[in-house]
């Protein structure tokens, strides 16, 4: 990914907390030049110092049959807002679009042992819905075992994280302070994420 000096990430615990934010992901692998890509919600961990993805996919996705023998790479995007010139106190500006965004690269295993299996699906229940566990641990272990065999769970060990953020970092504060009111104003999810994420990075630059 093309990263500007100035839009670098470099602070693991943001980047961690960015992906875990927004941990609906995509992988992609390339098999014969050509490139595969799936959406996925990933589990992100810390395990001995290294960062840890874990997912699954569905069986008949064949998808997971190239990550043990090809790099993966993992997307997190999500908050992205279109910047109108608007904003700017100069005439000679140009529209642009500001967003975050984290690739990382890194070594694919599969996980085939059945409690491992198990405890990759009650883990993704905690993350995205802890109520539903109780109901999950009511279901007959026949069914449960079912939807073991219909799913292929995976973890990732992160290789190479690289991180960037686009926040308007290259104008001034009354530009910046005009582009955080103005999204801010726009009754959107991603627009008011970016602007929150904006007044973060303003704010680091009075401390």
């Amino acid at each position: 990914m093309y990263i500007p000096k100035i839009n670098l990430e470099t602070d693991r615990n943001e980047i961690v907390s960015f992906m875990k934010q927004f941990s609906f992901a995509t992988i992609i692998t390339a098999k014969n030049n050509l490139p595969i890509a799936t959406h996925l919600p990933f589990l992100v961990t810390i395990r001995d110092n290294d960062i840890i993805l874990t997912s699954h996919f569905a069986l008949a996705n064949e998808h997971w049959k190239d990550i043990e023998d090809h790099k993966v790479m993992v997307v997190f995007s999500e908050p992205h807002a279109y910047i109108s010139t608007k904003n700017y106190t100069k005439e000679l500006e140009v529209p642009t679009w500001n967003y975050i965004s984290v690739h990382v690269y890194g070594n694919g295993n599969l996980i085939t042992d059945t409690v491992e299996v198990y405890k990759v699906l009650e883990q993704t229940i905690n993350t995205y819905e802890t109520s539903y566990q109780s109901k999950w641990q009511s279901f007959p272990e026949e069914y449960k075992s079912r939807m073991i065999k219909g799913i292929v769970a995976f973890e990732i060990v992160v290789t190479e994280t690289q991180a960037k953020k686009k926040l308007s970092q290259n104008k001034t504060t009354i530009e910046k302070i005009n582009i955080i009111e103005s999204l801010s104003k726009r009754n959107n999810t991603n627009e008011e994420l970016i602007a929150s994420y904006m007044m973060k990075d303003l704010n680091k630059d009075y401390v």
